[in-house]
């Protein structure tokens, strides 16, 4: 069984091609959208505990037992720390783009949403052309389909589902500030070493110009989890799973192939 989480500001649509290319492995997978992203509904608050809480929840009610956990950018902070928590449901790793060091440090769209009064304009103020825009500048793999169900977690759900209320909207939209505000790396000093004690097979996937969780991150991954395997996908930024998308799910699965 895997399980796949996403990151900011995208949904479980990332993973469409890794879920094909692992059922064609045989393999059962499991995408859910975080809270207030996608389909799902929001429950704040949206804060980095409530979202490792939420992947507990979730297992339970499915009875899930032990899974590969897949994970880019937010889903790696959420992910890690929910593996951390309960290691013996953790049979490997794929992490993507992300971090998970008490020294870290946010990007500088993450410190301007931590910023009173800076996130609140950001968030409110985010268009749907202004969406696309910023995610065009940043990946090379974003479609009409993809943008439309990435722009949900704004509140507003084209596509496949209706509008939702204005007052759900702004919730969503406070819920991405509620993760940032709330996501203190130094929370993650009580997790030094966990990784490497969880002794499962991992995988690090990798945009070669990530210019927000840099490539540093990768090969700090791979000195502190033994054994760890790094690819570096080629002229892919950030949004490396949407930049790549075959490559990234050929990856994925040629590595749960084997462990």
């Amino acid at each position: 069984m895997a399980l796949l989480l996403h990151g900011y500001p995208e949904s479980s649509f990332m993973w469409r091609h890794a879920i094909d290319a692992l059922a064609a492995e045989g393999w059962r997978a499991i995408a859910p959208d975080l809270l207030g992203f996608g389909d799902s509904a929001s429950d704040p608050p949206h804060t980095w505990e409530r979202h490792v809480e939420s992947i507990e929840r979730f297992r339970s009610e499915l009875g899930l037992e032990r899974v590969a956990l897949v994970m880019h950018d937010w889903g790696g902070l959420i992910g890690l720390w929910w593996a951390c928590e309960h290691p013996d449901a953790v049979s490997a790793l794929v992490i993507s783009a992300s971090g998970f060091f008490p020294d870290g440090k946010w990007h500088g769209v993450a410190q301007a949403a931590r910023t009173p009064g800076t996130g609140e304009e950001m968030v409110e103020g985010m268009t749907r052309e202004g969406f696309e825009a910023l995610l065009r500048q940043n990946g090379s793999g974003f479609d009409d389909e993809s943008l439309d169900e990435y722009w949900k977690c704004f509140g507003d759900l084209g596509g496949r589902s209706p509008r939702v209320p204005p007052g759900e909207a702004l919730v969503r939209r406070h819920g991405h500030l509620e993760f940032w505000r709330s996501a203190d790396f130094e929370k993650l000093e009580r997790f030094d070493g966990r990784l490497a004690e969880l002794g499962v097979p991992t995988l690090l996937l990798w945009g070669e110009t990530d210019p927000f969780a840099f490539v540093s991150s990768a090969h700090r991954f791979q000195r502190e989890i033994p054994g760890a395997e790094l690819v570096m996908v080629e002229g892919a930024g950030h949004f490396v799973i949407d930049d790549e998308p075959d490559r990234c799910a050929r990856e994925i699965a040629s590595f749960l192939r084997r462990v």
